[in-house]
């Protein structure tokens, strides 16, 4: 028994699997892939760079003078939202409230964001809002920003405003031959590019063993597809097997999120540099472009919440396969496994901070009801405790200085603490003392999420994700460590799980 005592280890807290709704991995019968941030995990850094000076040079052949701009990349973190009505960068929390906003690269004082969003809710819905939900946002998110800077400065004349100007930007982006470029950069070079993961090939050898049939659904087209796989997975594949042996249909330029709610034309690649022909149904081993998911059921015979599908983009992957077709959904999240590692090195400055908060609270308490104590006796109404005036008055001073004294030291660590991992937005999923956007758009739309996808390798396809209770304010439960603060404010424990802890 002594050789396996090492499979009863969990795994480490950063490698844990999220759960927001109960998920039984041995009723999925099919595992549907998402590639790019998915299967693939790239540099970050290093692909969004790339991204942002490909767009600065096409922008700078339009003759705009962007040429001294350079890309930042802690000045934008996944899950913030543009208002591209006023040009601002915003951190929302999970009901809509505006809880930090940047004007372009520069930071809005706390009066100046009170009045500019006192009244407002963030919502999607409306158009002059843009959320930045993949880590493919954040070069775009960065260029916006600096353009923002020069179009104040009256340096883009032909600019019609903000909104206008994200239009520009976007359409930019979007060029499909600047995509080209840096997809075949990223082809020639991919050691640059790509951070290889040689658990994610086993991860998927024990699903499919494990009689779970895979389906990868990407809306990268065909080439890079075949580049990139063979890359990341070859290698560490055993017997000879290619990536393509791993899949029971592979479907590439899949244009999601309408191939979950669509009715698209399916065609089949018959040759390596992509050749095209018309089908009409899917075949096990096949390679195919376009389509749908419906022909995706259809062909594994499967439905609902016998399929599940993971990827990195919130609403291209798993909100409109949810919504639409009810499949089970799994979020990837990179920047997960930074985050929990920061907040455990902060455990012991959030100890010292949830102490000095209580001692706040309690001292608070105490002032408020003196203060009441004085009011009634000055208006000569309701029950008093009896103490003078002057002995309220000397015990509101002490408190108030007991108070200073608190707030001194509570101050730098709520500082720091609000600055977790980036010293502008902070922590990804929280929010001042509540969740941000992106922490409620992930426990909406994903039954759990995790890391990276040989997070399952040591789950192992056969376990049990459970949910727990979600706690409530009233619930007997105290501030989790390393929670991101605003103004000293202690936040509540996150409604997920981690499996295998």
């Amino acid at each position: 028994m002594d050789k396996l005592d090492c499979l009863a280890a969990p795994p480490p807290k950063q490698r844990g699997i999220f759960c927001n709704r109960t998920l039984n991995l041995r009723s999925i019968k099919a595992i549907g892939y998402d590639m790019d941030y998915t299967l693939i995990h790239y540099r970050v850094e290093a692909w969004e760079r790339r991204a942002y000076e490909h767009l600065r040079h096409l922008l700078e052949s339009e003759g705009w003078p962007v040429g001294d701009l350079t890309f930042e990349p802690d000045l934008v973190i996944r899950g913030l939202i543009l208002d591209t009505e006023l040009g601002n960068l915003l951190k929302v929390n999970r009901f809509g409230y505006v809880k930090r906003a940047f004007h372009g690269t520069k930071p809005i004082d706390f009066e100046t964001q009170r009045a500019t969003y006192a009244r407002t809710i963030v919502d999607l819905a409306d158009g002059r809002y843009v959320f930045l939900n993949t880590l493919f946002s954040l070069s775009e998110g960065c260029m916006y920003a600096k353009l923002v800077d020069l179009l104040d400065q009256r340096r883009l004349p032909e600019v019609l405003g903000y909104s206008d100007l994200y239009r520009r930007v976007k359409d930019r982006l979007d060029a499909t031959h600047m995509e080209g470029q840096l997809k075949a950069e990223i082809i020639g070079d991919p050691d640059r590019f790509v951070l290889l993961d040689p658990e994610i090939p086993l991860t998927l050898l024990d699903q499919r063993e494990a009689g779970k049939k895979l389906v990868l659904i990407t809306n990268s087209e065909w080439v890079y597809t075949r580049a990139m796989m063979s890359y990341a997975f070859d290698r560490f594949l055993p017997g000879g097997m290619t990536w393509r042996d791993l899949f029971d249909v592979v479907i590439v330029s899949a244009r999601k999120p309408e191939f979950f709610a669509s009715r698209s034309p399916l065609f089949e690649v018959v040759t390596e540099d992509g050749l095209l022909r018309p089908a009409g149904r899917l075949r096990v081993g096949g390679h195919y472009l376009g389509g749908n998911a419906g022909l995706v059921e259809h062909h594994l015979g499967l439905s609902g919440d016998e399929i599940l599908y993971i990827g990195d983009h919130i609403y291209g992957d798993v909100h409109v396969s949810k919504s639409a077709l009810r499949w089970r959904t799994a979020l990837i999240i990179r920047e997960l496994e930074d985050e929990i590692l920061a907040i455990e090195e902060a455990r012991g400055a959030e100890a010292r901070l949830d102490l000095w908060m209580r001692e706040k609270e309690d001292a608070e308490r105490v002032y408020a009801r003196l203060r009441l104590e004085l009011q009634r006796m000055r208006a000569g109404y309701g029950p008093v405790a009896g103490a003078t005036e002057g002995e309220i008055q000397v015990k509101m001073n002490e408190l108030k200085a007991s108070l200073a004294a608190l707030d001194a030291r509570i101050a730098p660590l709520a500082k720091a603490s609000a600055e977790t991992l980036n010293p502008r937005w902070g922590l990804l999923l929280r929010t001042g003392n509540d969740k941000s956007h992106l922490a409620r758009q992930i426990e909406r739309s994903a039954d759990i999420y995790t890391s990276r996808v040989s997070n399952f390798l040591l789950a192992t396809p056969h376990v049990l994700l459970r949910s727990h209770r979600g706690s409530l304010p009233h619930d007997p439960m105290g501030a989790p460590p390393g929670a991101e603060r605003q103004n000293g404010e202690p936040a509540p424990v996150d409604d997920a799980t981690p499996v295998g802890m």
